[in-house]
């Protein structure tokens, strides 16, 4: 059974400058935000909680990255994986690029403005509620 917690989207960003920025932008406009710094700490949240949506840096450290967290939602939760958005600023990058071809899954590049942002997140994960 999963915990539903409320309007909250979960930010997975291991930068501090970009987990204030995504953080303030998303509160200013009505949502909730739960963080993790890692993609193995997210899925310890994903565990026993449900979220409004998920955006994530592609690239975080350890051992499960954006592209990994994407793929066990998709597995296990395909509810949430359906309101998953990738942030990065390594769009060159073949491991990249070839992560978000194969998920599909809506990405913005960094550095990103706010409108961008709330854009993309009213779009794919809906207003706050």
């Amino acid at each position: 059974m999963t915990e539903a917690v409320g309007a909250y989207i979960l930010v997975v960003e291991d930068e501090p400058s970009v987990m204030a920025f995504v953080r303030a932008a998303l509160e200013r406009n009505g949502y909730s935000v739960e963080s993790a710094d890692t993609g193995a700490e997210a899925l310890r949240l994903l565990q026993d909680r449900s979220y409004l949506g998920i955006i994530s840096d592609m690239r975080t450290p350890g051992e499960v990255d954006g592209a990994a967290l994407y793929d066990w939602l998709h597995q296990h939760r395909p509810d949430m994986a359906r309101k998953f958005l990738f942030i990065t600023g390594d769009t060159v990058n073949e491991e990249t690029a070839r992560a978000l071809e194969r998920t599909g899954s809506p990405f913005i590049e960094k550095p990103f403005r706010v409108s961008q942002l709330m854009e993309v997140v009213r779009k794919i994960i809906g207003e706050p509620k």
